[in-house]
């Protein structure tokens, strides 16, 4: 069945507001999970954007390191490359190095993705891991309260990239995908579980972004070009955190920065 989705996007003047809006997005979506059950299961994805959106996350003289609610924690990520946690292309150690080390997270609150191993079996690991720590059954999938996304100027999204294996696998909740235009393994989380998250947030900045959003979120859908487009949220919401450079193509906002984009995907 066809179903409707609905884009709300935030436009904020520069690179610095964004983060700051991204530190308050965080905050506020965990907040609210621990508001309702006590605790929050969050995904996060690599770049720039997200870094200095971690960084004010632990900077003490922030509102939001106060705020946030450690304790209550469970840190994930979307995807990773397939390097050891101290390589420069890590993931992990690019979040360990803005945030993790500076904030009171637990070692048994912190749950990266083995990326120095073998590619299909850090897949498997990081799958048992989310079935672990879950509590899932057979064919449940995890139901994370935030999934952070970025978005590539390929259009490609957590590690999957166009026309690769991962776009179509369906029965995983993780799984290797051997990017060939960059020679590399990835391991990524699925469709499915990126998609069942309550709250899914694309969070892009810099006007060499402008030309994919407007395609993947305005232009008809080619998802094996643009899986991008292959993000539609259980929930029919699907939030973009976008600064005035990487939104320059999209529809005006109104009045407080806001815009909406209606879909039937």
């Amino acid at each position: 069945m066809p179903q409707n989705l609905r884009i709300v996007y935030s436009v904020e003047p520069d690179a610095a507001a964004l983060a700051r809006q991204a530190a308050e997005y965080f905050v506020a979506k965990a907040e609210e999970a621990v508001a309702a059950r006590g605790w929050t299961r969050i995904a996060i994805s690599g770049g720039s954007t997200p870094k200095t959106a971690f960084a004010l996350l632990a900077d003490p003289s922030q509102p939001w390191r106060g705020r946030m609610p450690w304790e209550k924690i469970d840190l994930f990520w979307v995807d990773e490359r397939c390097v050891p946690p101290d390589h420069p292309d890590s993931n992990y150690r690019m979040t360990r190095e803005a945030m993790l080390d500076h904030v009171p997270l637990k070692p048994e609150q912190i749950h990266r993705i083995e990326g120095e191993l073998e590619p299909e079996i850090a897949a498997a690991r990081y799958e048992e891991l989310l079935r672990s720590r879950f509590g899932l059954e057979g064919a449940d999938v995890p139901r994370f309260d935030v999934v952070q996304l970025g978005m590539g100027t390929d259009g490609h999204t957590a590690s999957l990239f166009p026309h690769t294996k991962a776009l179509h696998e369906f029965n995983r909740l993780a799984a290797a995908n051997h990017v060939e235009n960059k020679d590399a393994w990835r391991v990524t989380l699925t469709l499915p579980v990126i998609n069942n998250a309550s709250q899914v947030f694309f969070l892009v900045g810099g006007a060499e972004k402008a030309q994919i959003l407007k395609e993947v979120f305005e232009e008809p859908r080619d998802a094996e070009r643009l899986p991008s487009q292959l993000i539609t949220p259980a929930g029919g919401i699907l939030t973009l955190l976008l600064d005035r450079a990487a939104a320059a193509l999209l529809p005006p906002t109104d009045a407080q920065g806001m815009g909406v984009i209606e879909r039937t995907e």
